[in-house]
């Protein structure tokens, strides 16, 4: 059943509010903004599609366009952060982090700079644009950059509350945004915090844990309720931070089921599936099974075709759980 603790939206299952996570990110950042002085925002010449028109237009004195010249994004964002501000810089994440690592790795994360990267139009849902636009590597890029901070936000809300966190936090961060609307989960009561993983759904003898991240994981709470119609208890955990991990909330909800699926819009090699998979190996060797890209690039679609071609629908979470907890039970 839903998690009254998380304190998340009631209507998910009927006729759910419909927004992108990047959405949450052209809110959240006028609300930063308005809290600090110090917060500024760059753009790629991506402003509209980015959401940072928001920003553009509330504090217009704060706001540079670099063009397209996505390193000198990063470099310019560093720059800004090194003399006291805190610089979200924006583009497509094919581009930034994709074209751009390298100025990001060496003049922001070496540096331990309070720049963040605000990566758009990732994963699939990012549709007829194509491979090319279709970020599915960006979060195995940045969890290995040490100081960096990764978000994936699960809706518009908790993307909007990322957006603020990070700029709070001080540290350089990378935060992840789609562009297709998908159903807003939580709610504004609903608790968040940097690396701290929230249980969506929760159950007294869970089989199988389900860790979700992104704005697919409405998918998971579709599959826990469709396996309680078959008397298969699951819990679903919300990973919105990667790194730094909850890894004493990951081997808890793991350890108390002793099957886990993990699910992504991403490759499971460098994601999620490889951050649960490595904290687990560490702590509590466990069966797992990991939905998520399996070693493809994007292609051109609608996002409805694309969940059903890369395997991340309702019935394929429901799949991976049954198998993880067959394997649990040899």
């Amino acid at each position: 059943m839903i998690n009254s603790e998380a304190k998340i939206a009631t209507n998910i299952f009927d006729k759910p509010d419909m927004a992108s996570s990047r959405e949450g990110f052209g809110r959240g950042v006028v609300e930063a903004g308005k809290a600090d002085e110090r917060v500024v925002v760059l753009s790629a010449d991506l402003a509209e599609s980015t959401q940072a028109h928001h920003f553009q237009k509330a504090f217009p004195e704060r706001f540079v366009q670099i063009g397209v010249a996505e390193q000198n994004l990063a470099t310019v964002a560093a720059g800004m952060a090194n003399y006291g501000k805190i610089a979200f810089f924006t583009s497509y994440a094919t581009f930034s982090p994709g074209r751009n690592w390298e100025q990001i790795r060496t003049t922001i994360a070496i540096n331990n700079v309070p720049a963040i990267c605000c990566g758009m139009h990732a994963g699939i849902l990012t549709g007829p644009d194509g491979a090319t636009h279709e970020a599915l590597e960006d979060l195995s890029m940045m969890r290995a950059l040490p100081n960096m901070i990764v978000i994936s936000p699960c809706d518009a809300e908790e993307g909007r509350k990322a957006t603020i966190a990070v700029a709070k936090s001080g540290k350089p961060a990378y935060l992840r945004f789609a562009r297709e609307k998908t159903p807003v989960l939580t709610t504004a009561e609903t608790p968040f915090e940097i690396g701290k993983a929230i249980v969506l759904w929760k159950t007294d003898k869970p089989q199988v844990t389900i860790f979700t991240t992104g704005p697919l994981s409405y998918l998971t709470l579709n599959a826990a309720k469709e396996l309680e119609k078959e008397n298969i208890s699951a819990t679903v955990v919300n990973i919105h931070t990667l790194k730094p991990l909850d890894e004493d909330r990951v081997v808890r909800e793991a350890t108390a089921s002793g099957a886990v699926v993990t699910f992504e819009e991403h490759q499971v090699i460098g994601g999620l599936g490889s951050a649960i998979a490595e904290c687990l190996a560490k702590n509590a060797p466990l069966p797992i099974e990991m939905v998520g890209v399996q070693n493809r690039f994007g292609q051109s679609g609608t996002a409805a075709d694309l969940i059903k071609e890369y395997k991340l629908d309702v019935p394929d979470i429901i799949a991976a759980a049954k198998k993880a907890i067959s394997r649990a039970k040899k």
